[in-house]
């Protein structure tokens, strides 16, 4: 009998549990973590010395709330792994992540690895499950063709957690004048985004603009130069960009008639220099 009597306890404190952990993800969503102990308990409909049984504190039921849904998410990542057309889950799961946290100011913070309160950064262990889950699904739709090859779990990261808070951002600017029929619609934003991950561009360059007087853009590919201390100004960015240059030059050459001019014993034709910010001559990685 003894024994009966506790089984029954204990299923009774893992349903009490599976309710404050259910009202208290409703009420963190609906209001933050202003909410205080009691709604959530009334929500739950318990008393707030259960709740406090349970969860000691507020930051600690709220932790407990972010674990189960990372838990989800991170389960839901697991199972997608081994799905056929990797290209479509990808999108479809990056997407159903973004919809389900993006009014959830303390998901997001949780799923960057922010502070969320002044005690420490959210479940660290359980964030890096879940990234870890994904990148599996990431490197399975660039085999695929379907994302592109450039694109690291960094980016996906960056990402997919600014997709959460642009979200919300567009969805408040839908009422604002001027606002064409369709575009405020939720996830719009996150439509974007898939689009930019697609395949179809192999990488995204950035444009390049001195940031100084003395920082010249390279002549071959328009990056940047470091300013040589020696000799005269560098032209390239590197050996690869200055041998590239001197090519185009030699096959231009080959196709006058007429004979070139002497070049300058120090080389300075195709700019190259001793003591330049060009970098050693042996340097010749994508040449």
């Amino acid at each position: 009998m003894p024994e009966t009597g506790s089984a029954a306890l204990r299923a009774d404190a893992r349903r009490n549990r599976a309710l404050v952990l259910q009202a208290a993800r409703s009420a963190f969503e609906e209001r933050g973590l202003t909410v205080p102990l009691g709604e959530i308990a009334r929500r739950a409909g318990v008393g707030a010395g259960t709740v406090y049984r349970h969860f000691p504190s507020k930051d600690a039921l709220f932790r407990a709330t972010v674990a189960d849904r990372l838990r989800l998410f991170t389960d839901t990542a697991r199972d997608l792994a081994d799905v056929p057309d990797p290209g479509e889950v990808f999108f479809r799961f990056i997407s159903s992540v973004v919809r389900l946290v993006a009014q959830n100011k303390a998901m997001c913070a949780a799923l960057e690895g922010a502070t969320v309160t002044d005690v420490r950064p959210v479940l660290p262990g359980l964030e890096e499950e879940f990234w870890s889950a994904l990148d599996v699904l990431l490197l399975r739709a660039q085999r695929a063709g379907a994302v592109r090859k450039d694109v690291s779990i960094v980016d996906v990261r960056v990402l997919l957690t600014g997709c959460m808070a642009m979200e919300v951002r567009r969805s408040a600017a839908s009422d604002g004048p001027g606002e064409a029929p369709g575009e405020g619609v939720s996830g719009r934003m996150t439509a974007l985004m898939c689009d930019g991950l697609r395949a179809g561009r192999d990488v995204t360059k950035l444009p390049f603009e001195p940031a100084e007087n003395n920082e010249t853009a390279c002549e071959e590919c328009g990056g940047p130069v470091r300013m040589a201390h020696t000799g005269r100004p560098a032209r390239y960015c590197g050996g690869a960009c200055r041998q590239k240059a001197h090519r185009t030059r030699s096959r231009a050459r080959s196709g006058d008639t007429a004979a070139p001019e002497t070049e300058p014993a120090d080389g300075s034709a195709d700019g190259s220099t001793t003591g330049t910010a060009d970098g050693p001559a042996e340097v010749t990685a994508g040449a």
